[in-house]
């Protein structure tokens, strides 16, 4: 008897073809860099303020507007509390704004090696896409981009840095981008972008159609917290939040708000970790060319490299027989022979360091 389940789905949900995200594995003393987790723990400011919440008051539900956050954010970017948009995660506030804006007759622009999750939202909400290549040097094709956008589409989406290949853009070709299709929301998803990109929050108030995305799952160590947000214009915010009041009202708990806003103003913490997985970052690029990679300039917590003597899917699975995990993309086949690298801890770069030399110098 074949499975009856697919007979009570929806046409579109059939069709879709849903993210698959990083391995979580429960494997003993396992060096996990596959998923661009920080590898250091959440402010003790984020971590007492969330202990506090979790004391008094999870009988009521939270603030629907996540005031207190979005004060936070606005603080730290010079903005209003009103150009500021909350969610789940920047996953969620991806979600709500291809629904919000990008469902219009032509068709969406974005780079055809980025985030992958993109083409899932576009799928989902059957969102017409066109993916515009690389150029030679895996490098978003800025040019190329803005010409199309000029000939009409949808928007425009980009990871700034780009990911996976951690490679970024100066706010001079941004604006570009902006300039091109001003009657588009261009929406520049900056989840990497504190560890060495140029943020286009500056950008914001000169530009109705910009609309900034970020995490604090990455340079503030909360990704089990799953908090996001979007910072744009207030047309663009209010446009977010009608989404967001016609799907789930209630979109961040207590806990996360507390913990999110008490992250934002520890400054000390934010710059010492991030540092750290900078000066690891550059480290781990000096020690990977010795052994004979090539690897792309990265303003991310990952580098992407490619070694031009073995299979990328090879080295990948021989690294996981001891216990490193990296991150390998077998599609599209222009990055088949890169792995994606999260940048951890001295010891754990170094783990995987000793783990290459002996699989390359056996």
């Amino acid at each position: 008897m074949s499975d009856p389940v697919p007979v009570f789905w929806s046409p579109r949900i059939a069709a879709l073809e849903p993210y698959v995200p990083g391995e979580q594995p429960r494997i003993a003393n396992l060096v996990k860099l596959n998923t661009n987790e920080n590898p250091y723990p959440a402010s003790p400011r984020a971590i007492q303020a969330i202990r506090e919440a979790a004391e008094h008051g999870l009988e009521r539900y939270p603030d629907p507007a996540s005031l207190a956050l979005r004060e936070a954010v606005a603080r730290r970017h010079g903005l209003q509390a009103a150009q500021v948009f909350a969610g789940n995660g920047s996953d969620e506030v991806l979600a709500h704004a291809f629904f919000a804006f990008f469902q219009q007759a032509e068709p969406l622009l974005m780079p055809d090696v980025s985030y992958s999750f993109y083409r899932v939202y576009a799928q989902l909400y059957g969102i017409a896409c066109e993916q515009l290549p690389l150029d030679e040097r895996l490098r978003i094709d800025v040019d190329a981009m803005a010409a199309r956008a000029r000939g009409g589409c949808a928007g425009l989406v980009i990871a700034n840095p780009n990911a996976p290949t951690g490679i970024g853009l100066p706010l001079a070709r941004i604006e570009q981008l902006l300039a091109a299709c001003p009657e588009r929301v261009v929406l520049v998803d900056e989840a990497y972008v504190d560890f060495g990109g140029e943020s286009a929050m500056p950008l914001i108030e000169r530009h109705p159609n910009l609309l900034v995305v970020h995490t604090l799952s990455k340079s503030r160590s909360l990704a089990g917290l799953r908090v996001g947000f979007a910072c744009g214009q207030a047309h663009l915010i209010d446009a977010l939040a009608r989404v967001k009041d016609s799907f789930n009202s209630y979109p961040l708990d207590r806990l996360a708000i507390a913990g999110a806003v008490a992250a934002l103003d520890d400054e000390a913490w934010f710059e010492h970790t991030r540092r750290q997985v900078m000066d690891t970052r550059e480290g781990l690029t000096l020690q990977l060319e010795d052994l004979g990679f090539e690897v792309l300039p990265s303003q991310a917590n990952f580098v992407f490299a490619r070694h031009p003597g073995r299979d990328a899917a090879e080295l990948a699975a021989l690294l996981r027989e001891r216990a490193v995990l990296v991150r390998h993309f077998r599609q599209p086949s222009r990055i088949a022979q890169y792995l994606r690298i999260s940048i951890g801890t001295r010891a754990q770069c170094d783990a995987l360091v000793q783990c290459l030399q002996a699989i390359l110098h056996p």
